[in-house]
């Protein structure tokens, strides 16, 4: 038994499935977590000393490579002024600045603690300004685990939300609708059917929860107008999109402006952090101004700062990293398309900027339904044998596939020649 087995083994006494949240688990490869005990550029190494080239940089939010040294210097200095005040600090104030400077449509923010708490807070404060109850959300898209967006489609666009986990009582999801992710005309007959009772329509402008689809031309900017024609808001959850895409995100990317943006992950260098956004008199609704309640006693941590605010401006004062680091991808995903075609595999490849997946069905997959035609069992297959090769992809079909500034041309030769191999 491995050393990662041993601590697994142990860790399924103390907590439940062994893991702290599901994503690390590797039930769905018929496997074990590797028990990851350090990381440096674009590397991993477990428990057991074992290497592993990471295409999954902490879900997203490691661009500049695990462990950058100016990170890790701000973060330890950041420490020895101590770990948190429970006060204000100027360094959430430079942190808050930066990101309204950066995103245009971002005029105030307020800094949280998760992804799941930067969207939760982004709804409840659009239906605080709209006055209004419904929401709309698309099947497949994951926006965090509070109670009113664990909902799927159930068995059509039009369905009000039925609870997608236990624990969630119906009435938590009355007001949630479900449409189709790329389907225009789904969400148009949702507002025709409730023309003045959607707050907002919250959207992953690219879809990353069910592996990558990407959004079809014409689809953000067709939310964009609906959401105008009907008085509701456009919410983009830019918690894997923000500061990835491009330094602007997915707004600057498509050129479509929300109405309020949630971010996590990146702006907090891999340190739990999140935030949520939007125009004035939005955010003006929030406490302690309006009475859109929302609170955190840790937000803004000033650790969690300090390791947010020097990735965003290594990559502000660095704008040819975006360039640099998209053209790596594009040849990356590029080169993968090509071995699915040569060996006439069962696969699709959908990649943008820096992220991307390998789906294991011969369908384009473009939604919540040609994504679920994947056959996991074969992406188990293909997981594990790139795990024994000391690559580390993502332990489940429907994640995505992240790149770094730290991966070199060769890493990604080497990642390249065992999919061949493989598939």
């Amino acid at each position: 038994m491995t050393d990662s087995e041993k601590i697994f083994a142990e860790a399924v006494n103390y907590i439940p499935g062994g893991v702290n949240s599901p994503v690390r688990a590797f039930g769905s490869i018929g496997s074990v977590p590797r028990m990851i005990k350090r990381a440096d550029g674009a590397r991993l190494y477990d428990e057991d000393g074992r290497e592993y080239i990471d295409f999954v940089c902490s879900w997203g939010p490691m661009i500049l490579g695990h462990n950058h040294p100016e990170i890790r210097r701000a973060v330890q200095e950041a420490c020895g002024r101590g770990l948190s005040f429970g006060a204000a600090t100027r360094a959430e104030v430079e942190m808050a600045k930066l990101i309204c400077e950066s995103i245009p449509s971002v005029e105030m923010v307020r800094m949280v603690n998760s992804g799941t708490e930067a969207v939760m807070s982004a709804i409840r404060t659009a239906r605080g300004f709209t006055g209004r109850d419904k929401i709309v959300k698309f099947a497949g898209c994951y926006h965090g685990h509070s109670d009113g967006l664990l909902v799927q489609a159930g068995s059509g666009a039009l369905t009000a939300g039925i609870p997608d986990s236990a624990g969630v009582p119906e009435g938590c999801t009355r007001d949630t609708l479900s449409a189709l992710y790329n389907d225009l005309s789904s969400v148009e007959e949702l507002f025709r059917k409730f023309p003045e009772e959607i707050a907002c329509v919250i959207v992953e402008p690219v879809a990353a929860n069910m592996g990558v689809v990407l959004p079809e031309e014409g689809f953000l900017e067709g939310l964009r107008s609906l959401c105008d024609r009907y008085g509701a808001l456009l919410v983009f959850d830019e918690v894997i999109t923000g500061f990835r895409l491009c330094f602007g995100g997915a707004q600057e990317y498509f050129g479509v402006e929300a109405d309020l943006a949630a971010y996590g992950k990146i702006i907090g260098a891999g340190m739990p952090v999140g935030a949520y956004g939007g125009r004035r008199e939005i955010m003006e609704r929030v406490a302690p101004l309006g009475p859109v309640y929302q609170a955190g006693t840790l937000s803004g941590n000033p650790v969690a700062m300090a390791a947010g605010y020097t990735q965003l401006s290594i990559l502000k004062e660095h704008p040819a990293y975006y360039r640099e680091l998209n053209e790596k991808a594009d040849r990356f995903f590029g080169a993968m398309k090509e071995i699915v075609r040569e060996k006439g595999a069962s696969c699709r490849v959908n990649h943008i900027a820096s992220l991307g997946c390998l789906f294991f069905t011969g369908e384009p997959v473009t939604d919540y339904r040609s994504a679920k035609t994947s056959d996991t069992k074969a992406y188990a297959a293909y997981c594990n044998a790139m795990l024994e090769a000391g690559f580390y992809p993502a332990p489940a079909q429907f994640e995505a596939m992240f790149l770094s500034m730290a991966h070199t041309e060769e890493d990604l030769e080497k990642a390249l020649e065992r999919i061949s191999d493989i598939i």
